[in-house]
């Protein structure tokens, strides 16, 4: 691989895929096996895909692109994406161009702390109760770490033992709650199995302890021991566009920021742009998206109303965008060393640690939210949308190769995104070139 990589690739998105793929291969040093993954040839094959899941029948692919310019504490990243929805990659790789320009992103992340619960009933007095697993800690964490010597031996490992008493969702008459919480340091891998492993194994002790009975023993996805962030700050003049000057585009998302956080209901759709480029991510890297999708909506709700993940504000000139959610991670276990192009995705990205790539993934968070508000703060999301919605109409009204490029911009000219308009187009085309054919002079 090259000692410098840039994310800044310039008219990459022009290129045929296969010149797309060439400068990566040589960016990147990448094998001839690993090209062809890329391609989706030599991907995962159906055998494997049948040891990874029940009644598999195949596979299922999805479009993987590339996120550009995205500049993160100081280094470049470029982002593999695995998504269907026509304006996510373009989104990314334009708001990290202008954040770039504005220094690029900062972020931090938490270690790997999760959470792994034990549900406990039938424990007669809860402070007597509580007062025994507590006393216990360290021959519980010490079980527990029996379980996996070889994280502890990494540093990883149970690390705390502690105790909470939840009212009974059926009021007074009904029994509290007593749940013990097992803080494990998962280290490299998201840590379902070995968090799950340890809270199984100890909850006979627990038992034990507390004359009481055990139930649930599994882990949290509200991880928020285990938070990421991102922020930016964007000098206003750089994001004068559509004819519109910076301060007025500024004041735009500024208000659509102020708007999700006093309604839920706004919340749940700017939160649902920021998911839009983490699981692209995520699932690109083999991430348990569905886990870090729970994870990131119950943080949102933390203080008792469904509020935005990310917020921005203007500040001393600037627009300046924060974003903060649990991120739950692994560079090791899952599918992550047994599917072809989840290594190559990995390979690309060139991150280090899950503390790494969590923050890379916020980064990527923050700037789907920044480009989508900036354009539903202006001339409003329809217009850039549409541009790329009209490429998958063309093709599925019948268009290929160049003539998509071709039928797109005109359904997008007409302001008509329609398969039918698509080929009435395709149509037109075809008898006007018929038209233009020369004769055939009989022989």
């Amino acid at each position: 691989m090259s000692d410098i990589v840039t994310s800044r690739l310039a008219g990459f998105h022009k290129l045929p895929m296969e010149e797309r793929l060439a400068k990566l291969g040589q960016m990147f040093r990448l094998e001839e096996d690993e090209v062809e993954a890329l391609r989706g040839v030599g991907a995962l094959q159906p055998v494997l895909a049948n040891q990874m899941i029940e009644n598999a029948v195949g596979t299922f692919s999805l479009p993987l692109g590339l996120g550009l310019n995205m500049m993160v504490n100081g280094r470049d990243y470029i982002v593999p994406m695995a998504v269907e929805e026509p304006s996510v990659v373009a989104a990314v790789s334009f708001a990290a161009k202008i954040v770039r320009e504005a220094g690029g992103f900062t972020a931090e992340a938490d270690t790997s702390m999760m959470i792994g619960q034990v549900q406990v009933t039938r424990f007669g007095d809860p402070t007597e109760a509580s007062a025994k697993i507590l006393d216990a800690k360290e021959e519980i964490l010490a079980l527990a770490n029996s379980f996996h010597p070889a994280m502890v031996a990494r540093g990883g490992g149970a690390k705390d033992v502690e105790v909470r008493l939840l009212p009974a969702p059926e009021g007074p008459r009904g029994e509290p709650l007593l749940i013990v919480h097992l803080i494990i340091d998962t280290q490299e891998a998201m840590g379902a199995n070995l968090i799950n492993t340890m809270a199984e194994g100890v909850a006979p002790f627990i038992e034990q302890l507390t004359g009481g009975k055990v139930y649930l023993r599994i882990l949290s996805n509200l991880a928020d021991r285990r938070l990421a962030r991102a922020m930016c700050r964007i000098p206003v003049p750089l994001l004068a566009d559509f004819e519109m000057s910076g301060e007025a585009i500024a004041e735009g998302i500024a208000q659509a920021s102020r708007f999700a956080q006093a309604d839920p209901y706004r919340a749940a759709t700017h939160n649902k742009g920021v998911m839009n480029g983490i699981d692209s991510v995520a699932i690109a890297t083999g991430q348990d998206w569905r886990a870090i999708e729970a994870g990131a909506h119950a943080f949102a709700c933390r203080e008792g109303q469904y509020r935005p993940l990310s917020t921005w504000y203007l500040e001393e000139g600037h627009l300046v965008g924060r974003i903060e959610l649990p991120m739950a991670l692994g560079t090791v276990g899952g599918p992550i060393k047994v599917h072809p192009s989840v290594q190559v995705a990995l390979k690309l990205m060139r991150v280090s640690s899950a503390r790494e790539l969590s923050m890379v993934i916020a980064a990527v968070g923050l700037a789907q939210n920044f480009a989508a508000l900036r354009a539903l703060g202006s001339v409003g999301i329809q217009k850039g949308h549409m541009a790329l919605h009209a490429r998958c109409v063309a093709v599925t009204a019948g268009a290929r190769g160049e003539l998509v490029e071709r039928i797109a911009n005109e359904l997008v000219k007409v302001g008509h995104v329609k398969v039918e308009k698509a080929r009435e187009i395709i149509a037109a085309l075809a008898a006007a070139d018929e038209m233009q054919s020369p004769p055939v002079t009989p022989g």
